[in-house]
């Protein structure tokens, strides 16, 4: 078993997936993850990290798509006092508190271009300066990046530099999918049950009818989906954990969904017909913000952006959802 609960798995895309972690972590080399929302890219930082001579440093984490782009260069390089209004202080970046350990950065093609090109610089030189500041510093950080979106595609459509690109996938490992790896999914199930079972001290177990649907759902959102699922059923149950009280749709539902849309008339604009297709997704979803995003291919961070626009704009011209 393995040390970190999302990386539990006796599949041969996940043993491949071991096997490139047990290569790279005693080296420096910066390493690029990546894979689906939820598959488990941060348990893969982790792993390396322990694994490392960096294991007794810090392990930092930082989601790039969630900092707004007026904070996100304070937060990774620091700033000194008096260089904006409101610093009263100086400040640590993550770039500083990591120095002798690892610094994961998640959602990397979400970083700001300007931001891309700092981190270049970074990676070149291990020299960077706080905002504010005239003193060159110097850090000793191992960077693990991640992206849910393809490196390749995302260098083509803009959303990272491609000579970023190359300087952070050294090493690249894509995690995959929880449907593609098999009886993974059963051992997980298990796993977080049993986990569940052991702190509330109760012995709850699945029906017949709920394996089957464990076993054969698609898990978009994957071990993350999967774990929620778990948890949500264990909290419903009373010794039982029944087919109804998993929060997953049938394959029938599933394909209804897909055949669900949005009309829009000749003469919409892009930007209504963007709208249209976020508020019926976000339907679809529930009102989950998070899986929404995950199922338009954006940040969570560019979804609220978006929302709050709608919110202060009213429609053009009504666009129908079809489904």
């Amino acid at each position: 078993m393995n040390e970190v609960t999302e990386m539990i798995g006796r599949s041969a895309a996940m043993e491949a997936v071991h096997a490139l972690i047990e290569r790279v972590a005693p080296t420096d080399a910066t390493v690029l993850v990546s894979g689906e929302s939820g598959a488990g890219k941060e348990p893969v930082a982790q792993a390396i990290h322990r694994k490392s001579e960096r294991r007794d440093g810090p392990f930092l984490a930082v989601n790039c798509g969630a900092i707004p782009a007026t904070l996100i260069e304070s937060e990774l390089f620091g700033y000194e006092r008096g260089s904006f209004t409101g610093a009263a202080r100086s400040h640590e970046g993550v770039f500083e508190r990591a120095s002798g350990g690892t610094l994961f950065l998640d959602e990397v093609t979400e970083m700001p271009s300007e931001m891309q090109t700092r981190l270049l610089r970074l990676l070149e030189t291990r020299r960077f300066y706080r905002v504010g500041g005239s003193a060159e510093i110097r850090t000793d950080v191992r960077i693990v990046a991640a992206t849910n979106r393809c490196p390749i595609r995302a260098t083509q459509d803009g959303f990272l530099r491609e000579d970023l690109l190359y300087r952070l996938a050294v090493f690249p490992i894509v995690v995959p999918p929880l449907r593609d790896r098999g009886d993974d999914v059963m051992l997980l199930a298990n796993h977080f049950l049993d986990e569940l079972n052991q702190r509330s001290g109760t012995r709850k177990r699945f029906a017949s009818s709920a394996l089957v649907m464990i076993e054969t759902h698609t898990w978009p959102g994957n071990v993350r989906e999967l774990k929620n699922a778990v948890e949500r059923a264990f909290i419903l149950s009373d010794d039982v954990l029944e087919l109804e009280l998993l929060p997953v749709q049938s394959s029938s539902e599933a394909e209804g969904s897909f055949r669900d849309g949005v009309q829009v008339r000749c003469g919409t604009t892009l930007a209504e017909a963007e709208r249209s297709l976020i508020e019926v997704t976000l339907s679809h979803c529930n009102g989950n913000k998070t899986r929404a995003a995950q199922t338009l291919g954006c940040s969570l961070k560019t979804l609220y952006n978006k929302l709050a626009l709608y919110h202060r704009q009213p429609h053009r011209e009504p666009i129908e959802a079809i489904g």
